[in-house]
């Protein structure tokens, strides 16, 4: 079969977001364009010929004809060996164990995320390096430069390949390896965790429900939490992965898992409530009458995870997001941990990851994870919780209320104002910025401003700096506000608005978030002129 080399033209926006190239369908399906970006990747990581490389993707719609394009691609380019998983299908945890595991120099992952799937709806494309942890920012530049001067790629026509049949297949002497996208992945899950102490959990007659959201998650949720750990088959919902996610949204928060919220607060809610996102990577946790928000999951589990099996010998580190709610690092400070902030990204945990500096991770956009993987793990947050509630033997309640009672509550919102004119987001975060200079000293409501500035990172571990993370006001202990825009969206601009308020008194527990928060929400809207400029009474999106 001989290896064609196509005559191509540059595409300018393959510029890589905050994890990979996320584009409409119909973008991905202009001529070229894919393979276009996948050569800039072969072509930046030589690395990759006569090495592993693993592909797999979310199962969203164009994922099957991205898998037959990469691995025709990777055939031309000198790869010796791909693992992929059948179907097409592999979570983002599971594939960077994978990549891990089998020791590869990377791989393909074909996931738009949470997005929305289906023709009309979002595709996309992320490497993820040797080590399973997502390309930096030096690589993800180089990339996007190549791309930018990109006149040919290399290509196999007409390749025969089933992606439906485990086994090993060969395409022009580069072997395929089709397998199932869930062992590894479970077989490491039951290193991490106590399954006797959970199946005896559900055996007591304790009810979960896990949503897949028809997304990835739905085989390895049916063969985990049903198959081994022996909850019935209705625990598990909307397990079949569908090319357009069923016509949903998958991303599990307070909007688009509104159904859960309702369960969780209705007569006779499950003990455990949870689900997880297009690509397997986000997750949420309910308990009967209550929502964790995802700092505060972080928080639980870093404070419990020496209890599980996998993580008896201790802690050396917590890690997150500079956005992410600080009530992990009370948790750290009464554990005498250290605590990282690093910028929104999950590739920014891997550098703490692999030096051994941090154990766990998490981020408020609904995702959390530790040092088992290089990506943020959906599954793997609530299986943490279905161990934790098995070892205590106490409800969600009861494990936040006292955790609140002894670290104090950080109520912490998200405001998403999504599909703003890029102008306007710009605006806004320019009028922001503006008011930071003369804010420190000034109050802010019953709160002094201690710290206005733009969030910068100094990655201690190999000495690359980040900046412009985010705007930020912060009032010592007691309040924050941040601002940024975001960088996975395929249309518009987000800006996105985080509100955080801290207190400890047994009195101030059990507020409503957004009466908690609601000085801090006018405060925003008045420093950065939201309403004015966007023309927005109120935030598309609250989680």
């Amino acid at each position: 079969m001989p290896i064609r080399e196509i005559t191509t033209k540059p595409y300018l926006d393959q510029k890589p977001g905050t994890a990979g190239l996320r584009k409409k369908v119909a973008v991905f399906q202009q001529p070229h364009y894919l393979e276009n970006f996948l050569q800039s990747i072969f072509d930046c990581v030589p690395a990759l010929k006569g090495a592993t490389l693993v592909i797999g993707g979310d199962g969203r719609y164009h994922n099957r004809d991205a898998i037959r394009t990469a691995i025709a691609m990777a055939a031309a380019n000198g790869v010796a060996r791909v693992v992929v998983g059948q179907g097409g299908l592999l979570s983002t945890p599971a594939a960077s164990h994978l990549i891990r595991k089998l020791g590869a120099a990377g791989g393909f992952l074909f996931t738009a995320s949470h997005n929305p799937a289906g023709p009309d709806g979002d595709f996309g494309v992320k490497f993820n390096i040797a080590g399973g942890g997502q390309a930096g920012e030096g690589l993800t530049e180089r990339i996007y430069a190549q791309s930018k001067t990109i006149s040919r790629y290399r290509t196999l026509d007409d390749i025969e390949l089933d992606l439906d049949r485990r086994g090993t297949q060969t395409i022009a002497g580069m072997s395929v390896a089709v397998v199932d996208c869930v062992d590894d992945y479970a077989q490491l899950m039951q290193s991490l965790f106590d399954f006797d102490r959970i199946r005896d959990w559900i055996r007591r007659g304790n009810a979960l429900r896990f949503d897949a959201m028809h997304a990835v998650t739905g085989p390895y949720a049916q063969r985990i939490l049903v198959e081994q750990l022996g909850a019935p088959a209705a625990a598990v919902l909307n397990a079949i992965p569908l090319e357009d996610f069923g016509g949903g949204h998958p991303d599990p928060n307070l909007v688009y898992g509104k159904h859960l919220v309702e369960l969780a607060f209705s007569d006779g809610a499950p003990e455990l409530i949870a689900a997880s996102d297009g690509d397997g990577d986000r997750n949420m946790i309910l308990g009967r009458g209550i929502f964790v928000s995802p700092g505060d999951s972080l928080a639980v589990l870093a404070a419990h995870l020496p209890q599980l099996p996998g993580y008896r010998d201790g802690l050396c580190g917590i890690a997150r997001s500079m956005p992410t709610s600080r009530a992990a690092d009370r948790v750290a400070h009464a554990m005498h941990l250290p605590l990282h902030e690093t910028p929104t990204g999950w590739k920014f945990f891997c550098n703490l990851l692999d030096a051994g500096q941090a154990t766990i991770c998490g981020e408020e956009s609904f995702g959390t994870s530790s040092a088992h993987t290089r990506e943020k793990d959906g599954l793997w947050a609530v299986l943490a919780w279905l161990n934790v509630l098995a070892i205590t033997g106490k409800p969600v309640q009861a494990i936040m209320r006292e955790h609140w009672l002894r670290y104090g509550r950080h109520y912490f919102q998200r405001h998403d104002y999504e599909n703003l004119p890029g102008p306007a987001a710009e605006a806004v975060m320019q009028a922001f910025a503006g008011s930071l200079a003369n804010l420190r000293g000034q109050k802010l409501g019953d709160w002094e401003v201690t710290l206005a500035d733009e969030f910068s990172y100094h990655d201690r571990i190999d000495g690359s700096i980040a900046t412009g993370q985010g705007l930020r006001v912060v009032c010592g202990e007691h309040a924050r506000i941040v601002m940024r825009l975001s960088g996975t969206g395929t249309q518009g601009a987000t800006l996105r608005v985080y509100l955080e308020r801290y207190e400890h008194d047994a009195s101030a527990l059990h507020w409503k978030p957004a009466d908690a928060l609601a000085p801090l929400s006018a405060a925003a809207d008045r420093l950065g002129r939201i309403g004015e400029l966007t023309g927005r009474r109120a935030a598309s999106l609250v989680t």
